[in-house]
């Protein structure tokens, strides 16, 4: 294809060409106006003259013509695939491909678009202004989108040259139900009551017998879910208390109705952190010791601990005369502590205390009650341990895993971790919190003890045994509570560096909490990490190796995953979820959850197709929305500027762009032509002008 075009080159500026040529014009019409008969030659000339000026030239291009694009977004995201929308997509495709084959000089440009990464939902028009920046501007004659119109990112709606068309999947007589969490706390106090705000809504072509009260199951962890009737359309406060601490899992669900759209919006998994509101621990020291302020100091450096503590420095068996109204002393409140408040502890921990008469049966029974109805106590057993006031000479043996010999040893000796204790999360890895022995053989190289009162396990875990393999810290579970006894008063002689001292503040800090029951220190545990789609298992045992345990996906699938030895008594194994949802975690009688994904995905927000979000989008280009329910829209081309859209069809529009393959320039004023026909112009117009 070949085109032409005049060019303009002048060798003045064009203000002074714009005066010359205003002077030149008025001095020929007051030539004209005296009657001078050569004004017309006068005109001619200084016409060639200033054409001369201007420089006109004649520019012959060789074009080649370019094809249009067409630019096609095709939506395949969660959304899409519901209701059918799926097939209406792939039909779709089909036929608008067809369609721009058929054209001439038409090309195709299509990208596929998934769910966004990190729940970001459906970004089409990312996806479409990267397409256009991808293309020449000037060949983009139209775009079309085949979606439901549900789209994330509106704002980044590109400005296109050609129209926007939207080809919308689903039905007119789709309707969904929802689940919808507006407000869900990331932490909780273990025992209060935390409310969870929610809605079940209702949208689309909902039929007349929908509505009213609709089931809701409320489940934590693994437990059953609990059923409640709920209205729709209506705000509603949900109260829970957490039981433990650590990740609660709350899964919310609303009955499916039979012909709703979806379900995948029909569920919420809720992630609450249970953490416990200061810490009650009653601390009681039957005497002063070297240890006692050991355990003050530990326990009142951990910020979530509330301390009570008394020291018996006066019992009742001392007589010396002294007036009690003379004594800076106070009494020991024993039965506001162990008959009315009891229960308000969390722990209760007996330091070197013995029977003195202080605490009658009656009290030490409750505490064995206490302990069996959830409670703990933990015992750090001195010489008065062994002797006939002993602790374990009352009801408290009950729960007491081991029984004194009454015989004490006092020698020096290095506390080891016994095979049950080098699994055991309270004391687990404390071996490598101390230096190596000066002599470089095996063992934790922390300081010595110089104390043991001999204790027979009767049942229980020992963890920690002193010389001879006889057993220094016993850990038992009694009913719904915890025991610990810790068979010396020597764990003080590590918190003062004795031989490079010992992770006594840890091993302390450990017991206490797994007495009280911290999740990160149970010793069966089933539990489970999550990092997008990938999980990490980890299965704690004091036994032997665990089977593999049983994966149970959102819709039922069944899996396992075999778990290998990474620690003494910890077992690790990895699987990669296919789906967002809740996956049950089963292994012998341990069961647990986890929640993969998003608490409410965003495709799944809104369900109902609608055009309203790029409706302003595709009015800018005069372009249209078809339901494909109403059948497969014709392919037009229209030219620009014309509405692009219309029953039944939707139209592109032709650019008619090009590429210059060649370039010819041609003056259109030989200079020296000029120069000769502009004097002779001027002398014919003197001679014409010389014979009058």
């Amino acid at each position: 294809m070949r085109a032409g075009d005049i060019l303009l080159a002048p060798l003045l500026p064009w203000p002074v060409l714009w005066v010359a040529c205003g002077l030149s014009l008025v001095l020929v019409v007051l030539a004209a106006w005296r009657g001078a008969r050569g004004w017309w030659l006068r005109g001619l000339a200084a016409t060639a003259l200033l054409v001369a000026i201007a420089n006109p030239s004649w520019q012959a291009e060789e074009r080649e013509a370019l094809s249009d694009i067409v630019l096609m977004v095709v939506d395949r995201s969660a959304s899409q695939q519901i209701g059918g929308r799926a097939e209406q997509t792939g039909a779709a495709v089909e036929r608008i491909t067809a369609a721009i084959e058929a054209l001439p000089d038409t090309e195709l440009r299509q990208i596929t678009l998934r769910d966004g990464a990190e729940d970001a939902g459906t970004l089409a028009m990312t996806a479409l202004a990267e397409l256009a920046a991808a293309e020449p501007r000037a060949r983009i004659a139209g775009a079309i989108l085949i979606s439901d119109g549900l789209v994330h990112d509106i704002e980044r709606a590109p400005d296109l040259p050609a129209p926007l068309h939207l080809l919308m999947t689903g039905r007119e007589t789709d309707w969904d139900r929802r689940l919808v969490l507006n407000t869900a706390p990331a932490f909780a106090i273990v025992g209060e009551e935390v409310r969870l705000s929610l809605r079940v809504e209702e949208s689309g072509a909902v039929p007349a017998e929908a509505g009213g009260l609709v089931t809701l199951s409320i489940g934590i962890d693994a437990q059953a879910p609990i059923p409640v009737q709920v209205p729709v359309g209506q705000d509603l406060d949900l109260p829970l208390t957490l039981s433990h601490g650590g990740m609660n899992v709350i899964r919310l669900e609303v009955a499916t109705a039979p012909d709703e759209l979806t379900d995948r919006n029909n569920a919420a998994v809720v992630q609450i952190n249970g953490v416990r509101d200061r810490l009650r621990v009653l601390l009681v020291s039957g005497e002063p010791h070297a240890g006692e302020r050991t355990w003050r100091n530990l326990l009142k450096s951990d910020s979530s601990v509330d301390l009570v503590h008394f020291t018996i420095l006066r019992p009742p068996e001392k007589q010396d005369g002294v007036p009690v109204t003379e004594l800076a002393l106070i009494a020991f409140p024993t039965r506001e502590l162990f008959l009315e408040k009891v229960d308000e502890f969390d722990l209760i921990i007996f330091d070197r205390y013995k029977r003195r008469g202080i605490l009658p049966m009656l009290y030490l029974e409750n505490v064995r009650n206490y302990v069996e109805r959830g409670g703990a106590i933990l015992v750090a057993a001195g010489p008065d341990f062994a002797s006939a006031d002993s602790l374990y000479h009352s009801p408290l043996a009950e729960i007491l895993p081991a029984a004194p010999t009454a015989r004490v040893i006092e020698e020096g000796y290095r506390p080891a971790l016994t095979d049950t204790g080098r699994k055991h999360p309270v004391t687990e890895g404390l071996d490598r919190l101390s230096p190596p022995l000066p002599d470089g053989s095996e063992g934790p190289g922390w300081g010595r003890w110089f104390r043991l009162i001999e204790l027979q396990a009767s049942r229980g875990d020992v963890v920690m045994s002193g010389p001879g393999e006889r057993p220094l810290l016993v850990l038992d579970r009694v009913g719904e509570g915890r025991v610990a006894l810790l068979g010396s008063d020597h764990a003080w002689l590590w918190s003062r560096g004795f031989e490079g001292g010992g992770p006594q503040l840890e091993l302390l800090r450990r017991l206490a909490h797994w007495t009280m029951k911290e999740p990160d220190l149970e010793e069966e545990a089933l539990s489970a990490i999550a990092e997008g789609l990938d999980v990490t298992l980890t299965r704690r045992t004091l036994g032997e190796a665990p089977e593999p345990v049983e994966v149970t996906a959102p819709d039922g699938q069944v899996t396992t995953v075999p778990l290998s030895e990474t620690a003494p008594g910890r077992y690790s194994g990895r699987f990669t979820g296919e789906e967002p949802g809740l996956y049950r975690l089963v292994e012998g009688e341990l069961t647990s959850v986890v929640a993969l994904g998003p608490a409410a995905p965003k495709e799944f927000e809104q369900t109902i197709a609608t055009d309203s979000t790029l409706a302003p989008a595709i009015a800018a280009g005069r372009g249209g929305v078809m339901r494909l329910e109403e059948g497969l829209p014709r392919l037009r081309q229209v030219r620009e500027g014309r509405a692009a859209a219309g029953r039944g069809w939707i139209g592109i529009t032709p650019r008619g762009a090009y590429m210059t393959a060649g370039l010819t320039v041609m003056p259109l004023a030989a200079p020296l032509f000029v120069l000769l026909l502009a004097t002779g112009l001027m002398l014919g117009a003197w001679l014409r002008e010389g014979r009058h």
